[in-house]
């Protein structure tokens, strides 16, 4: 008969002023749960992990290390305060550089003053976390490895990152702002209320929604947006055209590269997906044995990091790092490192390694999993992209790197959501405060089209 899985791993938190100025709670939308982060560990002892300061997370830790269980509050404390910073950094419109103006300099200007006001010390560790990789950042604060592994695995989340790699410091501050802390936030009823609650608060204000017929084209006419074109044929005429595809999509599919200038084309192309996650679901009859939270298998930071490494030479790891979650019968693992290109071989014949690998990997922690599986669904990069229209996968639109990041989100000099078609904006997650499910991408956009008008 089949069953319903959410695509995606989880709701992510939704800023606090979104929910409020769409009134989504009115609309259905219940307020996000906030789970603990269960690391399994080889000795079959469980890492518990959370952003409150409670005593099941310090008794988990001081388990492993009474020193780590007395620095953990600090930690927590300190990734609130960059956290709370890089969250005002996305709220800020970046300028396009080199060329800044008094009026986008006044948002920057308030921004370093935000950044000075959490102290000297503070201020030092947050712009140092942004280059360090996690392994470096997590070893000035922690000595037990399996702590380490646990973190790193936050930082690595839906991107083609080590832990060891440069600028995983800084997705782990991104990873954390979406999460509210190490694990998960959960919807009740699952992501696709996130979508319901939209649509009902669009109706509200008089919008309509269409599924299933796909855009074709964007249409545009003298360098400027004039509505968009159906695969159907049929057009619908607009004022201004807003994109939530990625970047290289909506400009090199929907629009087209003849109709930009050819630098800009460069930029666009030179855009770095590398989607290298892979979701397996699987329908069971109950007794899988999943506790409650966020289970991870990664149980440290070497295993975190050779799970990379097969990712680089366009390999599935046969050792991977999975994020485990149940709603009920339906189990979700959520697989790294899967990546969108595969080196001397297709998905089509890989995707059976991919399903044993991830099913015999959850099963060496959860030893009732296998004997409860009733169904199995799996989705691969490439699946991500056909389905659903990710760029070879990349659940972020985008990796989200140094160099992709900021000022520089989705391409250097076009990090106001503009794009060189005159009323054609950007506001997916591939663009400036976008990666996850947080609706900053799309606030920002909101702004700078009403700005434009």
């Amino acid at each position: 008969d089949g069953f319903v899985a959410d695509a995606l791993h989880a709701g992510g938190q939704l800023r606090p002023d979104i929910l409020r100025d769409l009134d989504l709670g009115r609309h259905g939308l219940p307020a996000s749960v906030a789970e603990p982060l269960i690391s399994m560990l080889p000795d079959g002892r469980q890492l518990r992990l959370s952003a409150d300061d409670d005593g099941e997370t310090l008794a988990s830790i001081r388990a492993l290390s009474p020193t780590d269980a007395a620095r953990w509050p600090d930690f927590v404390a300190f990734m609130r305060e960059a956290t709370a910073f890089l969250d005002e950094a996305y709220r800020t419109p970046m300028p396009r550089l080199p060329h800044v103006s008094w009026s986008e300099g006044a948002p920057l200007a308030k921004l370093a003053l935000r950044l000075r006001k959490l102290g000297p010390r503070d201020m030092f560790r947050v712009i140092r976390m942004l280059p360090m990789s996690s392994l470096e950042l997590t070893e000035e604060w922690f000595e037990s490895d399996a702590v380490r592994a646990a973190i790193g695995a936050v930082a690595v989340h839906n991107s083609t990152l080590g832990p060891m790699s440069a600028g995983s410091g800084y997705t782990l501050m991104h990873n954390w702002l979406n999460r509210g802390g190490p694990g998960h936030r959960r919807v009740p009823g699952g992501v696709g209320r996130i979508a319901v609650a939209l649509i009902a608060a669009l109706k509200s204000n008089g919008g309509q929604v269409r599924t299933s017929e796909p855009v074709a084209r964007i249409v545009t006419d003298d360098q400027r947006a004039r509505g968009v074109r159906l695969e159907s044929g049929e057009e619908i005429a607009a004022s201004i055209v807003i994109s939530g595809a990625d970047p290289r999509h909506t400009l090199l599919d929907l629009v087209g590269a003849p109709d930009l200038p050819p630098e800009f084309v460069w930029a666009t192309q030179s855009i770095k997906m590398r989607g290298s996650v892979a979701k397996v679901h699987l329908l069971t009859d109950g007794a899988h044995g999943l506790p409650s939270g966020t289970l991870v298998v990664a149980p440290s930071v070497r295993y975190v990091e050779r799970a990379y490494d097969a990712a680089k030479y366009g390999q599935t790891s046969l050792e991977p790092y999975l994020e485990i979650t149940a709603n009920d019968k339906v189990v979700s693992i959520h697989f790294q490192f899967a990546p969108y290109a595969l080196r001397g071989a297709e998905w089509s014949q890989e995707r059976s390694v991919l399903e044993r690998v991830a099913i015999d990997t959850a099963a060496s922690v959860l030893p009732q999993l296998k004997s409860s599986i009733r169904e199995i669904r799996s989705l691969t990069p490439l699946d991500l992209e056909t389905t659903y229209g990710l760029t070879e996968g990349d659940l972020n639109h985008g990796q989200l790197i140094l160099d992709q990041m900021l000022f520089m989100r989705p391409m250097p000099g076009w990090s106001t959501h503009k794009t060189p078609i005159d009323n054609l904006y950007l506001c997916g997650a591939g663009v400036h405060g976008g990666g996850g499910i947080s609706g900053a991408a799309g606030r920002n956009a909101a702004k700078a089209v009403l700005k434009g008008t």
